[in-house]
C-alpha cells in the first residue's frame, strides 16, 4: 500500500508520514516548503523522514506542476494535510488561502478522481464552528457562520468534497482538528510562541485576558485518528455518515474532548520551562473564538478514537523537544 501525503514537511504531515512508514507502508510526500514560517524547520522534518519517504517538492495549488511531479508515481490513497494555516494570517493575506486551500484542495480532488483513489482523508478544522456557542461542537451542528477566511476555506473544502463524493463516488473523509500541539510543532502556534517568549524573558500576549478555552490535542492522538480514518473509508451503502452525508463522505472531530483555560495552558508551560511568564493581557483578536470543545462520539464509534495524552503530560513532552531542537 502506497499513500501520498501532502504537507509532508508540515507539523501534522510529517508525523502522519512517520506513522505510516513505521507500519511498513510506502509514503510519497509532497510539499512546496514555503516561507510562511522558517523553511529550515520544514527541511529538518523532511530530513528526519529520509531516506524512508520519497519526497517531491511541488506546490499542489499549481495543477500543471502537480501533474508533472506525480507523473509515473503510483499510489493508492491520499492524506491531504497541506494547506495555508493560521487564522490571523488569513486576515493579512487572504489570497494565499484561496490559492492553497481552495484551488489546492480542488487539485487534490481531481488527482483522486483521475487516479481512482481508494480513499482520501483531508484536513478540515475546528475553526469551521465559528462563533457557535453550543458546546461541545458536534459534526451534526450547522457551520454556516465562519468568523475568519481560513474557516470559510475549510468549510468550502468540505462542501467540494461532498460534491466529488456524490458525483464520482470517491471515498473522502474530513478531519476537523482541534488545537494540535506537540514535538515538531509550528512556530506560529501558542505552545511555541509562549515557550520562546518565556525562555527569552519577553512578554506573552494573552488574548481575552486569558479567558479563552481550547480543546488542546496532542499530536500522537491526532495521528492515531488520521491513520484510523485512512483505514476505514466511508461505505457505499447509502446510510447516514458522520457529518450528515449519505454519500461516501464522512466528517469527524479529532479533539481531546477536554477544553482547558488558556491560563492553565500557560501555567504548564511555565512549569516545564522553569520560568514565569510576563503576561500582557489583551482583548479578543479578530477572527478568534472564545472556546472550542470537540464532541468525539462519532470518532469514538467509527474510528475507535480515544485521546490518551493529557495537557499535563503533553506540554512537558513538547518543551523537552523544543529545548532539544533549539538548544535552549
Amino acid at each position: 500500500m502506497t499513500t501520498l501525503v501532502t504537507g509532508a514537511a508540515g507539523f501534522i504531515g510529517c508525523h502522519v508520514a512517520q506513522a505510516l512508514l513505521a507500519r511498513g507502508e510506502a509514503v510519497i510526500g509532497i510539499d512546496n516548503v514555503n516561507d510562511y514560517y522558517d523553511p529550515s524547520l520544514k527541511r529538518a522534518r523532511i530530513a528526519a523522514l529520509a531516506p524512508d519517504m520519497r519526497f517531491v517538492e511541488v506546490d499542489f495549488a499549481d495543477a500543471d506542476a502537480l501533474t508533472r511531479a506525480l507523473d509515473g508515481i503510483a499510489f493508492d490513497r491520499i492524506v491531504h494535510l497541506g494547506a495555508q494555516a493560521g487564522v490571523r494570517y488569513s486576515i493579512e493575506n487572504p489570497r494565499a488561502y484561496v490559492q492553497s486551500n481552495l484551488v489546492g484542495h480542488l487539485n487534490m480532488l481531481e488527482v483522486a478522481r483521475a487516479r481512482r483513489i481508494k480513499h482520501m482523508v483531508y484536513a478540515s478544522s475546528s475553526s469551521v464552528y465559528g462563533g457557535n456557542d453550543v458546546l461541545p461542537f458536534s459534526v451534526d451542528d450547522r457551520v454556516d457562520h465562519p468568523v475568519s477566511l481560513y474557516a470559510a476555506t475549510k468549510k468550502a473544502d468540505e462542501l467540494m468534497s461532498e460534491s466529488y463524493a456524490s458525483l464520482y463516488n470517491i471515498p473522502l473523509t474530513g478531519m476537523r482538528f482541534f488545537t494540535v500541539y506537540g514535538p515538531w510543532g509550528r512556530p506560529d502556534m501558542a505552545a511555541w510562541l509562549f515557550a520562546d517568549a518565556i525562555l527569552s524573558g519577553r512578554p506573552i500576549k494573552v488574548f481575552n485576558n486569558g479567558k479563552l478555552q481550547r480543546d488542546f490535542t496532542f499530536i500522537d492522538d491526532i495521528v492515531a485518528g488520521v491513520v484510523a480514518s485512512l483505514d476505514r473509508p466511508p461505505a457505499d451503502n447509502g446510510e447516514l455518515k458522520a457529518g450528515g452525508s449519505r454519500t461516501v463522505h464522512a466528517v469527524y472531530n479529532l479533539g481531546n474532548h477536554r477544553p482547558e483555560q488558556l491560563s492553565h495552558f500557560i501555567d504548564l508551560i511555565e512549569q516545564a520551562c522553569g520560568k514565569k511568564a510576563v503576561r500582557d493581557l489583551q482583548p479578543m483578536q479578530p477572527g478568534d473564538v472564545r472556546a472550542t470543545y470537540a464532541d468525539i462520539a462519532a470518532s469514538q464509534r467509527d474510528l475507535d478514537f480515544a485521546p490518551r495524552v493529557s495537557l499535563e503530560e503533553g506540554i512537558p513532552r513538547f518543551i523537552d523537544w523544543y529545548r532539544d531542537y533549539t538548544g535552549r
